[in-house]
């Protein structure tokens, strides 16, 4: 029972780290020593665990797709991110700023210890970075962070967020923060008020269906073309930084009601004002770096 209360417990940490943008669970998952055991895990589910079901072989089936650890694993992100999320929704409608100063510390940390795992920055991997960029830019200029709650696009927010599970030093909550639904999918739909069983349901089979589906391509990918994965990441993180600037005001005709709740569709950046507000976002910013600075090098010693 200790065994599997310490991997709730370790489950806890890696749901923490899923929701804050920069962090990355996998990253926790190899800290904490569960990383090669978890992505077994998730691989186990394939044709032979299917035999295991339609035979009704319950033990079976467990004891080859190792349930119980994944279990206790997902139970303990689960709670804590429910948790998390109306702790964040509070601290977003009273502290935006501050909230997103910390993010962007995170981030911005994110952009040096993504790229430092970048083995040989040559040709291909300058030209990966370059194009990352690019396209986060480009993104960047096509939406300003809105909400968008159509359910194939929650479904592909899935897909895509959960590889900050898989891919140790990627974000899955930055992802989001990139498609414009980080506020809606892990923090509004999560709390007891906001909480959308729809929203949810589809974004954990999107979840469900990449990692059944992308978990063996993406590793492949990493392990075969490795350094321009990694710099196209990086300079996806780089460009796109613009998305996570705190100082930002809704743009104008753009908070709509829908619901009987108002939605904001578009962002605008701004430069901050000198004031006490601003000084304590700088202070988070550096406080946001340091943190992903301390987990990396603890990280670095596993």
């Amino acid at each position: 029972m200790n065994y599997y209360f310490i991997l709730f417990l370790k489950g806890m940490a890696m749901g923490i780290a899923n929701v804050i943008p920069g962090v990355s669970g996998g990253t926790i998952a190899l800290i904490t020593n569960i990383y090669e055991e978890l992505i077994n895990s998730l691989k186990s589910f394939d044709k032979k665990a299917l035999k295991f079901i339609l035979k009704g072989d319950i033990k079976g089936f467990s004891n080859y797709t190792n349930l119980y650890f994944l279990i206790s694993i997902f139970t303990g992100a689960i709670v804590i991110m429910l948790f998390v999320a109306s702790l964040f929704e509070y601290l977003f409608e009273n502290y935006r700023v501050l909230v997103w100063s910390f993010f962007f510390g995170l981030i911005i940390a994110s952009i040096y210890f993504v790229g430092k795992r970048v083995t040989n920055w040559g040709k291909s991997s300058i030209i990966s970075f370059l194009l990352g960029t690019i396209i986060a830019l480009s993104l960047s200029f096509i939406s300003k962070g809105g909400e968008n709650n159509d359910l194939f696009f929650i479904f592909i927010c899935g897909i895509v967020g959960i590889s900050g599970m898989m891919l140790p030093g990627l974000s899955g909550s930055f992802i989001l923060i990139l498609m414009g639904n980080y506020e809606l999918l892990m923090v509004k739909s999560l709390t007891l008020e906001g909480f959308n069983l729809k929203i949810l349901s589809v974004f954990c089979l999107g979840s469900v269906f990449g990692l059944m589906s992308f978990s063996h391509i993406l590793a492949w990918i990493l392990k075969k073309y490795k350094n321009i994965t990694l710099s196209l990441l990086t300079g996806f993180i780089f460009g796109s930084l613009s998305i996570t600037w705190p100082w930002q005001n809704p743009a104008a005709g753009s908070i709509i009601e829908k619901d009987g709740k108002k939605i904001v569709t578009e962002w605008v950046s701004h430069m901050p004002d000198f004031n006490n507000e601003t000084i304590f976002a700088i202070i988070l910013i550096s406080l946001g770096f340091f943190t992903v600075y301390c987990i990396e090098m603890i990280d670095t010693k596993k």
